[in-house]
């Protein structure tokens, strides 16, 4: 029986300057069913807002992902959370929400918010995590067919669960 070989998954902060790496994987991550991406305009325009901040996965050379969240007064909000596909199932994902959990946490929040679509595999990840759903949002998001998916909202309160703080490279 072979052993699966997680990759060495290293961490930076992201910026306006990092904004082709967001992007490249924005393009992957993020089914254009759905309209979840943001544009280039939307993440160059929050990137420089006061309590927001990004960080990137890397795995080698390559960007594997990427978390943007930000503060408001003592709430994290966790905006965007993508892997491409080929780094998925790989710790990629939880190693950036427990990094954005952490900042958060380090910036004062004593919540993590975030929003995902009903039927998104990201759910499992949350779940797992710890977060809570505390709302749904019937019919948020509509797809180019014109279907309809719920928006569930989930939290994780930070001080019940400790995080090791993942060191940025």
């Amino acid at each position: 029986m072979s052993t699966l070989q997680l990759p060495d998954i290293g961490l930076r902060p992201g910026n306006s300057r990092t904004l082709d790496d967001i992007m490249q994987v924005m393009e992957e991550a993020f089914d254009p069913d759905f309209g979840e991406a943001w544009s280039r305009a939307q993440c160059q325009a929050i990137l420089g807002r006061d309590g927001v901040w990004s960080t990137l996965a890397w795995v080698g050379n390559r960007v594997a992902g990427f978390a943007l969240a930000r503060l408001i007064v003592d709430e994290g909000e966790l905006l965007l959370l993508g892997v491409r596909p080929c780094f998925r199932r790989m710790g990629v994902g939880r190693l950036l929400l427990r990094h954005t959990g952490a900042e958060a946490a380090e910036r004062g929040a004593t919540k993590l918010h975030l929003e995902v679509r009903d039927g998104n595999s990201a759910g499992e990840l949350y779940e797992s995590e710890g977060f809570l759903p505390i709302g749904r949002r019937r019919d948020y998001y509509r797809s180019r067919n014109h279907g309809t998916c719920d928006a569930i909202t989930l939290a994780l309160p930070l001080g019940r669960r400790k995080y090791d703080h993942p060191k940025l490279g």
